[in-house]
């Protein structure tokens, strides 16, 4: 039997379940959309400046390595340190919440799949909550 006459199936990255580079970017782009004109995320918007594009930008570089595809964002600025980069802007709880809603619906508008928005929902919900950084909050 040769060597590779049975290969293991390779595993898919969250990246490519979802589509790839056209995909994460139309996430983003939906994500900052809906940021910017619902108000039910009026705080989360408040905590960004009024030009969302270079923030649209750096997400859609980090989302891309964080689900498994390239790794722009290490590439072009390095260590995403999120923790550290996010402490000038205040965090609490109202934040995070519509952050995860916002992503949520944003999941949902770009048709991501059940079985990879539930996890990805609760991996969001995590990190969002390790950025909390308002006092009681």
């Amino acid at each position: 039997m040769e060597p590779n006459s049975n290969p293991q199936p390779t595993a898919i990255t969250p990246f490519e379940a979802m589509g790839g580079e056209a995909t994460v970017a139309r996430l983003t782009a939906r994500f900052y959309e809906l940021m910017d004109t619902h108000s039910e995320f009026s705080a989360l918007r408040a905590v960004h400046p009024p030009d969302l594009a270079h923030a649209q930008e750096r997400l859609t570089w980090f989302l891309t390595g964080w689900l498994g595809g390239p790794p722009v964002y290490m590439e072009r600025v390095g260590h995403p340190m999120l923790r550290a980069r996010h402490m000038p802007f205040p965090i609490g709880i109202l934040e995070r919440d519509q952050w995860v809603a916002c992503m949520s619906q944003a999941m949902q508008d770009c048709h991501i799949p059940p079985e990879l928005r539930e996890p990805l929902e609760k991996s969001f919900f995590g990190t969002a909550d390790w950025m909390r950084n308002k006092a009681g909050a």
